[in-house]
C-alpha cells in the first residue's frame, strides 16, 4: 500500500474519538453480535472473533464490547426476568433487535452503575432508532423508563429531586 493512499474514500465511518464515542460504537457492535447470537445460536466466542476480524476495532472500546457480550450471555435469564413485567407483549414475540437492545440496556443498568441511567436509556433509544422497527425506539424507551427505577432506585430518586 502506498503511503500517499487516501483512506477517506474507503472509510465507511469516521473513527470514534474519546471514551464516550468508543463505547457507543462498542454498544452498536455488541447489539449486532447479540442479535446474531440470538438468531444463529453460534457460540459467543465465535461471534466475537468474527466481529473483531470483520470490523475495524481501532475506534471501539473492545474491552467494553467483550464485557457486554459475556455479561448479557451470563445473565440472560435474570435480565429477561427484570424487564419482562414491563413488556406489552410476550417475550418470545419481541422483535429480535429490540430484545437484543433491551438485554444490553438491562445489563448496563444492572452491572454498570458508572454509566448514568439516563445515558443507558438514551443509548438504547438511539440503537433502536438505527436498527429497530419504525416505532421500536418508543417501545424500548417505555420499557427502560420503567426498568430504571427498579434497577437504579437511588439514582432515579436522587435525579427527581
Amino acid at each position: 500500500m502506498s503511503l500517499n493512499h487516501d483512506d477517506s474514500q474507503d472509510a465507511p465511518q469516521p473513527k470514534a474519538k474519546g471514551k464516550i464515542a468508543q463505547r457507543r460504537v462498542a454498544r452498536s457492535l455488541a447489539m449486532q453480535a447479540l442479535y446474531q447470537w440470538q438468531m444463529a445460536g453460534q457460540s459467543l466466542n465465535e461471534i466475537e472473533a468474527q466481529f473483531r476480524v470483520d470490523n475495524d476495532f481501532s475506534g471501539v472500546d473492545g474491552a467494553y464490547f467483550h464485557e457486554i457480550l459475556t455479561g448479557v450471555a451470563r445473565q440472560k435469564p435474570e435480565l429477561d426476568e427484570a424487564f419482562t413485567p414491563f413488556l406489552s407483549i410476550p417475550l418470545d414475540e419481541l422483535d429480535p433487535v429490540e430484545l437484543a437492545i433491551l438485554r444490553l440496556s438491562a445489563w448496563e443498568l444492572k452491572d454498570r452503575v458508572d454509566v448514568p441511567y439516563k445515558v443507558v436509556i438514551n443509548e438504547g433509544i438511539e440503537l433502536a432508532k438505527v436498527f429497530g422497527a419504525t416505532d421500536g425506539h418508543k417501545f424500548v424507551n417505555g420499557v427502560l423508563d420503567k426498568l430504571a427505577p427498579v434497577l437504579r432506585a437511588a439514582e432515579v430518586k436522587a435525579n427527581k429531586r
